[in-house]
């Protein structure tokens, strides 16, 4: 299929996973919940449910399915315009050592939070700053030999800086073995919030990468084709590039300063929407924001739900069906000719 357009057909598809998975997210539960009472509820109008039912699903659950719907939104569009920018399909929002960088910053926070010398506000502040550098690592690294970088140089600098930054955050953690199991906790990734906070800090920082991704999906099919061919269409391929690495890069903080390292979902979704939709960014990038933010919200109730009452880490849910389907890219990518 080579769709460049985008059908409103699929944006209603897209629109109804997101609406299934999160009505799914809010009744499904210990506290079994009905979905006609809820939906009243959503709507304004009155429900039939106990004030500590309504608890629930004002202060606990509708929190953390909005939190899920944001961050797996922000990870897949990401990693689909990784994917684009550098035109490799193994390309995720942890290219560049993005995420190993947020980790380092909010590792940083956790372990100063501990000492008296931070405070847990300041970690999306730190996952910024650390993803940033990383990226300007990974980009100096990538050009020391001279001249432009190509993508395979960035893609290796960007495992070499992750690796390095990932061994400094192991030191910080053996430093401070008061603080293992918070970090430990964190780095496995998990959506559990009470309240709001997590959700409005991400929020306006994921709306702006949306934004700016979704203003370039256009120029993601022109860099596809070439830099030669971008340039004489009058896009500036270098400016172009590095707007949507930074965009990209900040979103993959945000993401990761709120629900820890949560991996492969920039993999799964965007290449399943290829599969069955289009190889276009004018297609991919909607779609990716649509049913990225429906695969955590679902990968979230199996969290939740797998081992009730206890509850297992999000990110190994996703690594359970990220890891073959890491396998089936690569091996695509190899019978296709696909090179990094």
């Amino acid at each position: 299929m080579t769709q460049s357009r985008l059908r409103p057909t699929w944006l209603v598809v897209g629109v109804v996973a997101v609406a299934a998975t999160a009505l799914a997210g809010l009744v499904v539960g210990p506290a079994g919940l009905s979905p006609v009472e809820v939906l009243r509820k959503l709507v304004g109008m009155h429900a039939h449910l106990t004030p500590q039912q309504a608890a629930i699903v004002d202060q606990i659950r509708l929190p953390r399915v909005v939190l899920g719907l944001v961050v797996g939104a922000t990870l897949s569009v990401c990693g689909a315009s990784y994917q684009g920018v550098f035109r490799n399909p193994l390309a995720d929002p942890y290219l560049l050592g993005a995420a190993a960088g947020a980790g380092l910053g909010v590792t940083v926070v956790i372990v100063g939070a501990a000492d008296g010398a931070a405070t847990p506000a300041a970690a999306p502040l730190a996952a910024f700053v650390g993803a940033l550098v990383a990226v300007a690592l990974a980009y100096l690294l990538g050009t020391s030999g001279g001249g432009r970088a190509s993508t395979a140089s960035l893609i290796l600098a960007g495992v070499v800086v992750a690796s390095f930054l990932t061994a400094v955050q192991t030191y910080i953690q053996q430093r401070n073995v008061d603080t293992i199991r918070q970090v430990y906790a964190w780095i496995l990734g998990r959506l559990s919030t009470a309240g709001w906070h997590d959700t409005v800090v991400l929020v306006p920082y994921a709306v702006l990468t949306w934004i700016v991704l979704l203003a370039h999906r256009r120029t993601l099919d022109v860099l596809a084709v070439g830099d030669d061919e971008a340039s004489t269409l009058g896009i500036n391929a270098r400016r172009s590039r590095l707007i949507v690495i930074i965009a990209a890069s900040l979103g993959t903080a945000a993401a990761v300063s709120v629900s820890g390292l949560i991996a492969f979902v920039g993999i799964i979704v965007p290449h399943t929407v290829r599969l069955l939709f289009g190889r276009s960014h004018r297609v991919v990038l909607p779609l990716s924001l649509l049913f990225g933010g429906a695969f955590l919200c679902l990968a979230d109730l199996l969290a939740r739900t797998l081992s009730s009452p206890a509850e297992v880490p999000i990110g190994v849910v996703t690594a359970f069906f990220g890891a073959p389907f890491f396998v089936f890219v690569l091996r695509s990518s190899r019978r296709m000719g696909v090179t990094a």
